[in-house]
């Protein structure tokens, strides 16, 4: 392990100590301010096809966010297959399954496959920086779909998992804006 993945793999276990002071209150809060901030953006305002993510107990909690917005907008979620994400409609709870990774809920269906008209894609992450950098949760499945990506890239996060500086490495895509609460 270098020196950069060692920064990050400690960052990563700073950034789950303070994960696991927060309640579930403050989390939701916390969640509804950032996408409040969100729903004002005109990158958002404008955008007809919004990729977000199906959080996780730990991360910024997109469901009440992807049902609201689910009927006026284009909502895509990834699937994990593999190494890689695949990209589905979102159409409804309903059409939820148990994913292979983390257990996380994923939409059943087709491929959605016209990236190109995705306008926002709107990333979790495990620590952001002032230069809009972002470390994950290690395993580049977002690097790996966003790199060819024109679609603008949204981070959000709560405010401790936000830094002056976080170690970055040629892989790792900077974020084009960051919500942060």
């Amino acid at each position: 392990m270098n020196n950069i993945q060692q920064q990050k793999k400690e960052l990563r276990k700073i950034v789950r100590d303070f994960k696991a002071l927060q309640t579930i209150e403050d989390k939701m809060a916390q969640s509804e301010a950032i996408f409040k901030k969100v729903e004002q953006l005109t990158e958002f305002t404008n955008a007809k096809v919004v990729m977000l993510y199906w959080s996780m107990y730990d991360e910024v909690s997109t469901h009440a966010f992807i049902d609201k917005w689910g009927q006026t907008k284009t909502i895509l979620l990834p699937m994990v297959d593999g190494n890689r994400l695949r990209i589905k409609q979102y159409v409804g709870s309903q059409s939820m399954q148990k994913g292979e990774l983390f257990d996380i809920p994923e939409p059943t269906g087709t491929d959605y496959t016209n990236t190109s008209a995705i306008d926002l894609i709107i990333v979790p992450g495990v620590a952001f920086d002032k230069n809009n950098n972002r470390i994950g949760r290690g395993r580049g499945y977002y690097d790996k779909l966003l790199e060819n990506s024109k679609a603008i890239k949204l981070g959000v996060c709560f405010d401790y998992q936000f830094f002056d500086d976080i170690p970055i490495e040629k892989h790792d895509l900077p974020m084009n804006k960051i919500i942060i609460k």
